[in-house]
């Protein structure tokens, strides 16, 4: 109880003052607690790791070199996962754009419309994008559809939710004086509040695609299209070469989206 109770402090001028004492005790043991029960329930074992680590620079060693000849089957799976990654980030935060708007308490008056748009937020955002893109594949068929699907979902959650917090916290003063004027709602919007949030909106999407490009590599383990397929495959006959030959093409891929998407979000702050 003494760590919670608030701390008197005498002052020189002989007044009295309470302190209110730091949760972080509390805290850090709170984390230890369930660290352990995790620790616990999970049969976690660091003597295992440290046991079986070398295995993983075992087949890292079979990965080099990389199959170079292996190279031209991968260049239309790499596109699909390109396309896969890049419509479904554009739609998904073209079509965040209204959710956030009606998700705003700031801009939607109405509570019941801006909670339950929130409310679809968080619920996408909890869903993962695997197991979106399974449920996708059974609705479309397996194929680059499902991987879109999943990624365009994953996207509305993701750039919905920062969007929404940015243009709750933007600046009010123009908006409300347009409304002021007979302006509409949207109208209002339009002129007053998108121009603060457009360039973070746009750093946004710009980031989301960079990480969409590496999702979207591993959906093909559930049919979702792409070099997922191709890497699924390799691993199951384990054939590291080619292994390492998809990941070196996925590696320079990344790289070079995150560095051009890098240099365009810069600009745009």
């Amino acid at each position: 109880m003494n760590l919670l109770s608030p701390k008197k402090i005498q002052l020189p001028n002989g007044k009295t003052v309470v302190e209110k004492r730091s949760s972080t005790p509390l805290i850090i043991i709170v984390l230890l607690i369930c660290t352990i029960t995790s620790i616990n329930i999970t049969g976690f074992e660091l003597e295992v790791i440290f046991k079986r680590i070398n295995q993983f620079f075992v087949i890292l060693a079979d990965m080099i070199p990389p199959n170079f000849e292996y190279m031209p089957n991968l260049w239309q799976p790499l596109l699909d996962t390109i396309k896969m990654s890049l419509i479904g980030s554009v739609f998904g935060a073209i079509f965040a754009l209204p959710v956030a708007f009606l998700a705003a308490s700031n801009i939607i008056r109405t509570r019941f419309i801006a909670s339950t748009m929130k409310f679809l937020l968080s619920l996408l955002r909890t869903l993962p994008t695997l197991v979106v893109a399974l449920i996708a594949t059974f609705i479309f068929g397996l194929g680059t559809m499902a991987g879109t699907v999943a990624i365009f979902l994953f996207t509305v959650s993701y750039v919905g939710k920062l969007l929404y917090e940015q243009i709750e916290n933007a600046n009010m003063d123009a908006y409300e004086a347009m409304q002021s004027m007979g302006l509409s709602t949207v109208y209002a919007f339009r002129y007053a509040i998108l121009p603060q949030v457009l360039p973070n909106y746009l750093s946004t999407t710009l980031f989301c695609f960079e990480g969409n490009v590496r999702y979207a590599s591993i959906l093909g383990y559930v049919g979702a299209g792409g070099i997922g397929l191709l890497l699924q495959e390799s691993l199951g006959w384990r054939n590291y070469v080619n292994v390492g030959m998809i990941l070196l093409m996925l590696v320079v891929t990344v790289f070079i989206i995150e560095t051009i998407s890098e240099y365009y979000r810069k600009k745009l702050m």
